[in-house]
């Protein structure tokens, strides 16, 4: 996974010299009240911040999660590989935890049976009217199944968005589809059904902060949560 990496940074490096003026950069912080992921509560008020650089399709993007009012929250950081053109998309994942396998919570500590490390593949195509998109863990720590094996953890979710009310709207359905102690379920579950609302709220002519609220249910675990969060970002 690290020279994977390594060789995509390579890539996006050498596009960046010879291409200056096409790299899209990306520099923002969410602030949410609840850190709430695929149906699940992973955290209370945090900061989430993202760094990312693309080019032609191909993306390398950090992104953290940390704790501001709960010190016992898990800090998160995770880098993504992606590729995408047209309505079409594919990427890695390295999900890093401060709690896993590792007492310790080196983040350099790649051993199966004791990396705090889990990592993730996906791909995906946006139809327009609806997109799809299916996730299903690797290698790392992943969970269980029923027989304490391997569950290769998978997720697949439907999102559509639309526009009303000069607000813009995701309504999204995911599904675990089998067994895993990653997301907490038995066998094929509804894992999160969630309405989200973005709008801009202008502070001058040319500065605005994107506020949400998602409203998210998750019927496997019988849990609802309502989350209202801001971005600030660098143009």
């Amino acid at each position: 996974m690290k020279k994977i990496v390594l060789f995509a940074m390579g890539l996006v490096l050498s596009g960046t010299a010879l291409a200056q003026d096409k790299v899209e950069t990306t520099i923002k912080a969410d602030f949410v009240n609840e850190y709430i992921w695929r149906g699940l509560k992973c955290g209370d008020v945090a900061v989430q911040p993202t760094l990312g650089i693309g080019y032609k399709g191909l993306s390398l993007t950090a992104w953290g999660s940390y704790g501001l009012s709960n010190k016992d929250d898990v800090k998160e950081f995770d880098l993504t590989l992606a590729y995408s053109i047209g309505g079409f998309n594919i990427g890695i994942t390295d999900y890093w935890f401060s709690e896993g396998l590792d007492p310790d919570a080196r983040y350099f500590k790649y051993n199966t049976h004791s990396t705090n490390h889990v990592f993730e593949a996906n791909i995906g195509y946006d139809f327009g009217p609806v997109a799809l998109q299916w996730y299903t863990n690797f290698a790392g720590n992943d969970g269980q199944n029923k027989s304490g094996r391997r569950a290769y953890s998978s997720y697949m979710e439907a999102s559509v968005s639309f526009r009303l009310a000069t607000v813009d709207w995701t309504a999204t359905a995911g599904v675990v589809p089998f067994a895993t102690t990653s997301y907490g379920t038995s066998g094929f579950a509804v894992t999160n059904l969630s309405l989200r609302a973005t709008k801009d709220i202008r502070v001058t002519d040319s500065f605005s902060i994107p506020i949400f609220a998602q409203l998210t249910g998750n019927p496997c675990s019988q849990k609802a949560y309502l989350v209202f969060g801001f971005t600030l970002q660098i143009d």
